[in-house]
């Protein structure tokens, strides 16, 4: 990923953050039969290795785990994102010299590719997903409200994925490069959005 020297996110807090609020991300692995990508959501152990390791699944009938990989594999992590008009920087009026951009916050995360399918471990996986999305609602569903045979029967279907990250990149691109009057327009202008992602980003605009 390109990452400017302006925008680079080097904080592991604020990397793992993004990584946690991702509710989908991107499995993407280099094989002989090409590129192959899954989006998957993903439960991050940051306790395990210097970078984190990432668990989840994907089908079994899907082909990516049974590719054997060429080097490491990439999960790409998407954060708040949103156009920014150049109409909302105040240099316009000075000079014209502006030109429409995007800001956004991405991570990747990189490392070895490790497929299996031990009952157990799959359903400590799937039971730790489940909870992590059920936990806010008002009645929680919870794996071990269905029947046990037909939960082992539905694992029978996915492989686990465990990938160590051995190496990461964060990019957090706000607008860090225009002026503080400049950045003070965009923020205003993402705030005065009806998109919830508009002004998620505002939030995150420097002042």
């Amino acid at each position: 990923m390109y990452v400017p020297p302006a925008f680079r996110e080097e904080d592991r807090a604020a990397l793992h953050g993004v990584m946690r609020e991702a509710r989908l991300a991107n499995l993407v692995t280099a094989t002989a039969e090409g590129l192959v990508a899954t989006p998957l959501p993903l439960l991050l152990a940051p306790e395990e290795g210097p970078h984190g390791t990432l668990y989840g699944h994907v089908a079994r009938a899907n082909p990516q785990w049974r590719l054997p990989p060429l080097g490491e594999a990439m999960v790409l992590f998407a954060g708040p994102e949103a156009y920014v008009s150049p109409s909302w920087y105040p240099s316009k009026q000075e000079h014209h010299r502006v030109v429409p951009t995007w800001n956004y916050v991405a991570v990747h995360a990189y490392g070895p590719a490790e497929f299996f399918d031990d009952a157990d471990r799959l359903l400590e996986v799937v039971t730790r997903l489940t909870d992590r999305q059920e936990r806010p609602r008002a009645e929680p569903w919870a794996v071990s409200d269905a029947p046990a045979d037909f939960i082992r029967a539905q694992l029978k279907g996915i492989v686990g994925l465990r990938l160590p990250i051995a190496r990461i990149e964060g990019k957090r691109k706000m607008s860090q490069n225009r002026g503080a009057a400049d950045r003070a327009g965009v923020a205003a202008g993402l705030a005065a959005s009806e998109h919830a992602a508009d002004r998620a980003v505002a939030a995150l605009i420097p002042g």
